[in-house]
Parts: structure tokens; C-alpha cells; sequence
């Protein structure tokens, strides 16, 4: 006999369906509840099973060949409909199962069965943890509070997994959103760009656009990794420098060698930003007359685990002309913000300019340190 329709079928359906569980592929951590409670019980069969609209399917099935079946053979169906655990202690003395086929027809018929409801935090039972067996029999009062507890137990896992799946949902919806506001003011930073009249004003909207892209990046990278704040370093600069490689001339040339390191992300976006303001300094002040050079960008971990950050280009260097007012040119106030970026995260920045060059050095902690000394040569920018 088929068990009467919950009253709150509707509703209990989309619950239900809201986990997304159905029909997805075994799991260890409800096939060992689904062994646990069958060895607790002593019985040859155990079951996780979720009543749908016509059928019963088994999450985790111990003992027993069927992925699902009818719900006029679910005894389960009847244990929806109450709040504590059915037990049947011979299945064909009871009106419920006494005609059902799994009890009757079958090589070896069910003659027992005990099943706790999964009930879901809003109320809604949607299945149940159940144990069978091919003989009559009781429950003693451990297997019943057994079989309780690890039915919450099942449904815990339950809550768990469309917890992590609504999250990933979420994630996703932030990320889209996201990528559209800063793919927006890209657009907004490129159209200004083009209509600037004045040299000042395009080199400010490049630095905010080197910002933007180096943001965008740095998102993606969190996007991708499952430690949430922590990021690998070396993979983020990487993807900001093939980015950078798209403002280079054809004499210039940008190489890294990137050494494994993870950080936070407000020390990668820190670092990065260093990273994109010297090498836009680099393109447009060390290599006049269209000479070939060379920026490199090196990353290495000590023996302290501390993180060393080099940015180095082959060009002219200190026999660069200093500008009269470099106040007023915003590539001083991009090595002001180096200066205070690399304050921040607490790392010890120096720039060293030479005939050979422009090197600058950061030392920093993967984590966050206090604030150190710093030494700081101004470019010829």
C-alpha cells in the first residue's frame, strides 16, 4: 500500500531539491553511516534513502542492489510522516507492508525495518536513515538511539553540502559582478585616456588603469584559490607581468623568474602595484632613444622564509637627467606610493641607480610585520 501524500508535499519537495542531492554519485561520508549503523543494528541491509515525488533513491545502500524504487515500495514514504522513528517489527503483519513487493515477492523479502527521519532544519522530513532485515526482530534501545544520531548525523551532511554549494553559488555571482564593475571602469579609464589633451593627464589614467588590471588580477586569483585570503604570489604576478608585457615597445623586454611563495592578498596587491609602477617608470624613462634593455622582475624566499621582490632594468640609470619639479610628475608620486606600500605591509624597500641601471629591493614577511626601516633613492623620473 502506498503511503499517503504529506500534506506539505510541495513544500518538502523544493526543500528537497534545494540540496542538490539527488541522483549524484556515492560518498564515502554516507556510505560509512550507511555501514556504521548496519553493524550497530546487526541487520543485513542499510539505507539513506530521500523520498522524491514518485520514487524513493538511495544516497548510500549497504547490502542492498537497488539504486532506487517506487514509492509504492517505500516503506520510507510512511516515515516521512512522522517525527520520530518507524519501526515495523514484522512487515507482514502490518497493513503498511504487507502487500509491498519487497516484502512479499522477493528471493529473500524484507521482514524488518526501522527508519529515523531526515528532517532539515526548516522542518521538512526528506528521507530517512533506515535498517532492514529478512527475519522479524525489534530495535533494543541502543540501536534506536543509535540509529537517531546518526540519522542527524546524515543530515548535518546534508545542511553541510548545500551550505557549500549556495556559497559557490554566491562566490560565482560576486565574481561576475565584479569582473563587470571593474571591466566598466576600464572602459571609462580608456575613454578619458583617449580624449586627454595633456601628457600629465593621460600618464594619471595609465597609473589607474595599471591599478584596475592589477585589482581584476588579483580578484581572479582569489577567485581561483580555496585557502580564501591566501593566494600564491608567484602565479599572481605572474599573470599581472604578461599583462604589463602589452604596454612594452618592441626594444624593450620583460623577463621574470618567480620562485613559489603564497601571501595575503592585501601584501599581493601591495606587491604588485610595486611591480607595475617600476616597470612603467621603466618603459618610459630608461630606455631613451628607443635602445634595447631589459626589466626584470625577480622573486625568491629565503632561508627565513622571508620574500624578496627585485625589479631591475638595464637602462640608463643615474645618468638620467633629474627632473626640475618631480613633485608635480606622477611617476614620483608612483614611487611615493611604492615607498608607502611597501611601509605598510612592512617591508624594508630600497633603489639603488647606477650606470648600469635602476635595481629596486623589497624584503618583506609572508605574513603581516610591523613596519621597518627603509632606504630610498629617488629615480630620475
Amino acid at each position: 500500500m502506498r503511503a499517503p501524500t504529506p500534506e506539505n508535499q510541495a513544500e518538502r519537495l523544493e526543500e528537497l531539491a534545494s540540496y542538490g542531492i539527488l541522483d549524484t554519485a556515492a560518498e564515502a561520508s554516507f556510505d560509512e553511516v550507511a555501514a556504521l549503523v548496519k553493524t550497530l543494528c546487526d541487520v543485513p541491509i542499510a539505507l539513506v534513502s530521500l523520498v522524491d515525488r514518485d520514487r524513493q533513491w538511495f544516497k548510500a545502500r549497504d547490502g542492498f542492489d537497488l539504486p532506487e524504487t517506487p514509492l509504492d515500495q517505500s516503506i520510507c514514504s510512511y516515515t516521512i510522516l512522522g517525527d520520530d522513528i518507524l519501526e515495523i517489527p514484522d512487515t507482514l503483519n502490518d497493513v503498511r507492508t504487507c502487500e509491498n513487493p519487497l516484502c512479499t515477492r522477493q528471493e529473500k523479502p524484507i521482514r524488518f525495518y526501522a527508519g529515523a527521519p531526515l528532517v532539515s532544519r526548516a522542518g521538512y522530513a526528506l528521507g530517512s536513515l533506515c535498517v532492514l532485515d529478512t527475519q522479524p526482530r525489534t530495535l533494543s534501545k541502543t540501536q534506536r538511539d543509535a540509529l537517531g544520531t546518526l540519522a542527524r548525523q546524515v543530515m548535518r551532511q546534508l545542511e553541510l553540502a548545500r551550505a557549500l554549494r549556495n556559497e559557490e553559488v554566491l562566490r560565482s555571482e560576486i565574481d561576475h559582478r565584479v569582473k563587470n564593475s571593474l571591466q566598466t571602469v576600464s572602459s571609462f579609464i580608456r575613454l578619458h585616456s583617449v580624449r586627454a589633451r595633456q601628457d600629465e593627464t593621460r600618464d594619471a589614467l595609465a597609473a589607474i588603469q595599471r591599478r584596475v588590471t592589477a585589482i581584476t588580477q588579483l580578484h581572479s586569483e582569489l577567485y581561483r584559490t580555496s585557502e580564501f585570503d591566501m593566494i600564491r604570489l608567484d602565479t599572481y604576478l605572474d599573470r599581472v607581468t604578461d599583462l604589463l608585457r602589452g604596454s612594452f615597445e618592441g626594444n624593450v623586454r620583460l623577463e621574470t623568474r618567480l620562485a613559489p611563495a603564497r601571501v595575503d592578498s592585501r601584501k599581493a596587491a601591495t606587491l604588485a602595484m610595486i611591480v607595475s609602477e617600476f616597470t612603467a617608470n621603466a618603459i618610459k624613462h630608461a630606455f631613451p632613444d628607443n635602445r634595447d634593455g631589459v626589466v626584470t622582475i625577480s622573486l625568491t624566499r629565503d632561508a627565513d622564509n622571508a620574500i624578496r621582490l627585485e625589479c631591475r632594468d638595464n637602462g640608463i640609470g643615474n645618468r638620467a637627467t633629474r627632473l626640475p619639479r618631480p613633485e608635480t610628475e606622477i611617476s614620483s608620486i608612483g614611487m611615493r606610493l611604492m615607498e608607502s606600500a611597501a611601509e605598510q605591509i612592512g617591508g624594508q624597500m630600497s633603489v639603488e641607480a647606477t650606470a648600469e641601471g635602476y635595481c629596486l629591493r623589497l624584503v618583506t614577511d609572508p605574513g603581516i610585520a610591523e613596519p621597518g626601516p627603509r632606504a630610498v633613492v629617488f629615480s630620475a623620473e
